[in-house]
């Protein structure tokens, strides 16, 4: 495996799934006393469209065009359908009959800009990084102002 120049790490949370939720960040670059939080909360998604989010908001925030990042996240949702190229092929069909078609439409755009490894880690298993994230998507969900996840909620209707 490569050397990575940034560490993201990801978690998202959904209360009732679907239900209130949050994703929370942190970016980390490597060797560098350089640290970014992000976190922010929605009024009706899912958990899975959290963990996705966080990744697509991780790798937003790259300024740097072609930066070798490693994800880690607890999502095997998210981990195994890139490692395992499940996305790719989603991607041939239009994303017929799948989940999140926006997300992962958003999620390629960027991932394409930059060299991304993933790395798997289990969920409430004392990680401090996916921990704290894990706070901060709890804390994104609860607050008194959440935002709209405009697709989400528009497909519940439909």
């Amino acid at each position: 495996m490569q050397s990575h120049e940034v560490h993201i790490y990801t978690d998202g949370a959904a209360k009732g799934n679907p239900g209130p939720g949050g994703y929370g960040v942190i970016l980390q670059w490597v060797g560098k006393p350089y640290k970014k939080e992000f976190y922010e909360g929605f009024r009706l998604t899912t958990n899975n469209r959290m963990e996705l989010l966080a990744v697509i908001v991780g790798l937003e925030k790259l300024k740097i065009q072609g930066t070798s990042v490693l994800v880690v996240s607890d999502s095997k949702y998210v981990v195994d359908s890139v490692l395992k190229g499940w996305v790719f092929g989603w991607e041939k069909k239009n994303f017929e009959g799948k989940k999140n078609p926006d997300l992962w439409m958003r999620f390629l755009k960027i991932y394409r800009k930059h060299r991304v490894d993933f790395k798997w880690i289990k969920g409430h298993n004392n990680h401090p990084q996916n921990e704290r994230c894990d706070q901060l998507a709890v804390m994104a969900s609860q607050q008194e102002k959440l935002s709209v996840d405009t697709y989400y909620e528009k497909v519940q209707q439909d």
